[in-house]
């Protein structure tokens, strides 16, 4: 695989991670955008604008002749967006609303070069046993739950809540690999 050099829009350390995994060069520069949903606009629509718009917002805010790849996680229940937790409260109001069922994971990426946009959306779902009011409170004073989308990382000690999932592992932490390297070869940044 030949490895691509390009700017991943995200100050996100678990999409660095994940992109520098499958031998990709990258700088970061994260996007600065209203990621406020609009009104009556489904998650699937949302993930997929807010990947766009932050790559848009790269592209438009230096003259670059890399590729910007951008993404953006949701967690949906009951078609209600779960996204980063305000404060404490908040998450554990969020992790008790995930207790005991199962939950959408919406991540869409999106890739910008040469005035041309690639996109693809990865969909998985999680499945939580219950938690109990000790459990929740353990993990919020981990600190994991305060910047990530649904107040939980399953990359993290939230691995423990998971019941049983599907889809894509990468994609519910944050970048759906399989996707990505997909764009980059549809935009021929990679060889087959």
């Amino acid at each position: 695989m030949r490895e691509a050099e390009l700017i991943l829009a995200s100050a996100s350390p678990r999409r660095a991670e994940l992109l520098a995994q499958v031998g990709v060069r990258f700088t970061v520069q994260p996007a600065d955008i209203d990621e406020s949903p609009a009104e009556s606009e489904s998650a699937e629509d949302y993930v997929r604008r807010m990947a766009r718009e932050k790559a848009e917002a790269v592209v438009h805010n230096g003259e670059t002749a890399l590729p910007v790849l951008a993404a953006d996680t949701s967690v949906v229940v009951d078609g209600e967006i779960l996204g980063k937790p305000g404060d404490r409260d908040e998450a554990r109001r969020m992790l008790v609303c995930l207790s005991d069922r199962c939950h959408e994971v919406l991540t869409a990426v999106c890739l910008m070069w040469q005035g041309r946009q690639y996109e693809s959306l990865s969909r998985s779902e999680v499945c939580f046993g219950p938690l109990d009011d000790g459990q929740i409170s353990q993990y919020l004073a981990t600190g994991e739950a305060d910047d990530k989308a649904g107040a939980y990382g399953i990359q993290g000690h939230a691995a423990a809540f998971v019941r049983s999932m599907s889809g894509s592992y990468s994609g519910i932490v944050g970048l759906p690999l399989y996707e990505t390297v997909n764009l980059l070869r549809e935009a021929r940044l990679e060889n087959e």
